[in-house]
């Protein structure tokens, strides 16, 4: 996927679009979404231009990852999602539904999530 340097999260990190931030690194930001899966989800994104996870893995400096795994526990902290569990997920590429091509990570929780996957039964 290539990397459109006016997609939303960019334009969040360059100041274009406000957002209700959770936390900010050097290579880091978190923010909550605007359209919530959860009674919390906070998106954290590295501040590189990274379409998605396989070129964050293969570009990113040490530094980025460490910053961005980092900033995704303290999100988590900072919204309090450590004390009933949480989930992390980012989607990579068209089958996994990633629909901004700026590498994201969600955290989910507030509440019971559910399974990980539906099951092919489920999806009928």
């Amino acid at each position: 996927m290539p990397y459109d340097s006016n997609n939303v999260f960019a334009r969040i990190i360059r100041g274009e679009i406000p957002s209700s931030k959770v936390l900010e690194t050097e290579h880091s930001l978190a923010f909550h979404d605007v359209r919530p899966q959860a009674p919390t989800h906070v998106l954290v994104i590295p501040k590189g231009p990274y379409p998605d996870f396989d070129a964050f893995a293969a570009r990113a400096t040490d530094e980025e990852i460490v910053d961005w795994v980092r900033a995704a526990g303290r999100a988590a902290r900072e919204v309090g999602a450590t004390e009933g569990g949480y989930r992390v997920l980012a989607n990579t590429g068209p089958d996994a539904h990633q629909e901004v091509p700026h590498l994201h990570l969600h955290v989910f929780a507030g509440a019971d999530l559910g399974p990980m996957l539906r099951t092919r039964h489920d999806q009928s």
